[in-house]
């Protein structure tokens, strides 16, 4: 595992059911843990006071090239030249895995999505949706061609009966045939992680019905 100082380190708690990241920088790595500064919620940005024990989904890159993630905990706490570090638990090597972009939970679900097309606004219905993107049903009469930029508005309705509003920028990546559907594969190419955080909860909440219903039946 390269991991050494200065490496940024994003922490996702594994077990809570709000849904949270938190960027710190990895001081030192030693036998007994990797010393990391105190993490910043990187939606408030302010420091952020975690207990011992909890556990995190941990992710970061390499020289900006691969991603990789590891799963840890919090062993304790240290002050380093005055500077207080929080310890978390170093992984087995072999529990570090290389991250791929379809690691990213899509749910078959459909749900409205708006493509703006030099400032013309058509409206869709997606077929599935990730964090990461859409695939959206065509009609006869679409405007979209591969390779073209748009910009994307998703509605989330959420359980609770609030509705989150999603916007980004995005990519037409493929148009294929699904029968008896044409699809659009759309890539998000600029989401920001408040937007990312709603997408991932709603994809969380849709599976969580799913497997509801199937334990029902």
């Amino acid at each position: 595992m390269d991991l050494k100082a200065g490496t940024i380190l994003y922490l996702e708690p594994t077990h809570s059911e709000r849904v949270e990241r938190f960027r710190c920088k990895v001081a030192e790595v030693k036998e007994e843990g990797i010393f990391v500064d105190y993490p910043v919620n990187t939606l408030t940005k302010k420091t952020a006071f975690l207990v011992d024990g909890m556990q995190f989904r941990v992710t970061f890159s390499v020289d900006n090239l691969h991603s990789y993630a590891f799963y840890t905990d919090i062993i304790g706490r240290r002050v380093v030249g005055n500077i207080p570090m929080m310890i978390l638990a170093l992984p087995n090597p072999a529990d570090v895995h290389k991250i791929q972009r379809r690691e990213y939970v899509r749910v078959e679900t459909p749900v409205d999505i708006a493509l703006t097309i030099d400032g013309q606004h058509h409206q869709y219905v997606t077929e599935d949706i990730s964090a990461g993107g859409v695939a959206v049903k065509l009609r006869n009469d679409t405007a979209l061609t591969e390779g073209m930029e748009v910009q994307a508005t998703i509605v989330l309705p959420f359980a609770d009966g609030n509705i989150s509003y999603v916007t980004t920028d995005a990519n037409v990546v493929r148009i294929f045939e699904k029968e008896p559907m044409t699809l659009a594969s759309v890539q998000f190419t600029d989401t920001d992680d408040l937007d990312k955080q709603h997408i991932v909860r709603f994809c969380f909440e849709r599976q969580l019905a799913e497997r509801k219903r199937e334990v029902e039946f």
